[in-house]
């Protein structure tokens, strides 16, 4: 073992090479660690800053700088209260850090330079897969409609050549894995963790319903070191419980307990509706959680109308959204916290990430059917046809559906010159915020509905009205703030340092 100094001399002669040996050294390190972890902040904050689109609002760019500290932070956190192995921080290092944040991998290099060749564009960062739908439970208004009884279930050889092709030919090397629930996953007598350890140059994340992360379960995730997974809570155990199933939160519980043990940092993933949004975003959760139980980063999805019994009356009411969004915020800057809502921070994002578009993302379900987005569950193809006529992964980029989202997209935010001319990225999604243009996307292209909920709600009028009165009420608290806070902020340039 090297001492300090020699560490830190080490380090500086290697430019500080995040994913060195010796960076890994340095940050188990209670003396360097801040070191290097401020450094790290400094050259991914520049970074940010270096590539801020001038047609951007200068608060966007302050969005993204912010939220990116947020997570340094957690991570340095994490690492403080050594609840990372350190076989599973060398993996993050050299499999999310080096091939995903620093995209260092050569040949996933080699693949983006091919896609921008064929597209004129860069390529999705991420793709989600539901490899199943079978689950264990049998949650309300789950957006899959999943349960104990289905048997819906990718198989093998198709899942393993659907991320084949995302690496070879979109250079992919972050992969979302979701549900159903991916631990009940079973072909040709394999389980998600031996898929993630075959594709051992690739990052995955996980949402789960954490029941199935039994001590053997845990050191499994441990010594593949490339997974990580995000535990789906509901709030405290009456509200989890209520939606989950009775016993569920303490099982949850337990099964952070056992990742803590073996070394595997978590996240958790939230589901807001009208009953718990204030809940989920209260002090005494986000203690409890962040602090009591170790979580290090949280995603928030806010309920969609969609899946088993879907329903308007779950939806956050749009002054609610509203205080999501101020606290959302609050939590990530003055708390130092990493927590991002899909829709309330669609600024970090630029806008909706659905459709397969510049660092966006495209979701297949357990059936092979290939959907713009998880909770867009209106299918433009299915990968397993695709295949068997002889294609790959890639033909799905230029169907007519995705391309239509796409172009949808541009129009809103994206292709805009002059931050005036920006749609609203607080209001981001082509579906939920926007039931207009999500509507008349389905009706042209007529996408094959995922299951009956799907089908269902295209033939109900009182959805498709209420939709849209619901999108008007948004319209009417988001849009003085987009114009306050965004486009007076003026273009984006030189950053103010907000610590």
């Amino acid at each position: 073992m090297f001492s300090r100094k020699v560490l830190m001399q080490r380090l500086a002669q290697a430019g500080f090479d995040f994913t060195s040996s010796i960076a890994e050294q340095a940050l188990l390190s209670s003396t360097l660690r801040p070191i290097i972890m401020r450094e790290l902040e400094k050259r991914l904050l520049s970074q940010i800053e270096a590539l801020a689109d001038p047609a951007r609002p200068r608060q966007v760019t302050q969005d993204k700088i912010d939220l990116a500290r947020a997570l340094i932070r957690s991570a340095e956190r994490a690492l403080a209260r050594k609840q990372i192995s350190r076989h599973v921080l060398h993996r993050l290092l050299e499999v999310f850090l080096k091939n995903t944040v620093l995209d260092a991998d050569d040949s996933a290099r080699v693949a983006t330079e091919e896609f921008i060749k064929k597209h004129g564009t860069n390529p999705p960062v991420t793709m989600v897969i539901s490899p199943t739908k079978i689950c264990n439970l049998k949650c309300i208004g789950c957006y899959a409609a999943c349960s104990p009884g289905n048997a819906e279930t990718l198989d093998w050889e198709t899942f393993n050549r659907v991320v084949d092709d995302a690496k070879r030919q979109w250079g992919l090397r972050f992969i979302t894995i979701s549900g159903g629930e991916p631990l009940a996953y079973r072909s040709n007598g394999y389980d998600l963790i031996d898929f993630v350890k075959r594709h051992h140059n690739c990052f995955f994340q996980m949402y789960t319903n954490g029941t199935l992360i039994d001590e053997r379960m845990a050191e499994r995730i441990a010594e593949a070191g490339n997974l990580i997974p995000n535990i789906s809570v509901e709030g405290f155990e009456e509200r989890t419980d209520e939606r989950r199933g009775k016993g569920t939160f303490q099982r949850i519980l337990k099964a952070m307990e056992n990742l803590r043990k073996v070394g595997v940092p978590y996240g958790i993933s939230l589901t807001a509706t009208c009953h718990n949004a204030e809940e989920i975003l209260s002090d005494e959760f986000i203690d409890f959680f962040f602090n009591e139980q170790q979580v290090v980063y949280a995603w928030l999805f806010q309920y969609m109308p969609i899946g088993r019994s879907y329903t308007l009356d779950l939806l956050p009411r749009p002054e609610q959204r509203v205080w999501m969004w101020k606290r959302t915020w609050q939590i990530v800057r003055e708390k130092q916290i990493m927590i991002a809502d899909f829709w309330n921070c669609g600024t970090a994002s630029d806008g909706c990430i659905a459709g397969l578009r510049s660092s966006g993302y495209m979701y297949i379900d357990w059936n092979g059917k290939m959907m713009p987005c998880v909770f867009v569950p209106y299918s433009a193809g299915n990968i397993k046809e695709i295949y068997q006529n002889g294609g790959t992964l890639d033909d799905i980029y230029d169907v007519p559906y995705f391309r239509a989202i796409r172009e949808w997209q541009a129009e809103y935010g994206l292709s805009k010159r002059r931050p005036e001319e920006h749609g609203n990225w607080l209001v981001p999604c082509s579906l939920r915020d926007h039931y207009d243009v999500g509507r008349r996307l389905i009706d042209m292209y007529k996408p094959e509905p995922e299951d009956e909920n799907a089908a269902e709600a295209l033939q109900d009028g009182q959805y498709y009205e209420g939709m849209l009165a619901y999108d008007e009420e948004l319209y009417k608290l988001f849009d003085p703030i987009w114009q306050e806070v965004y486009l007076k902020s003026g273009p984006s340039g030189p950053i103010e340092d907000k610590k």
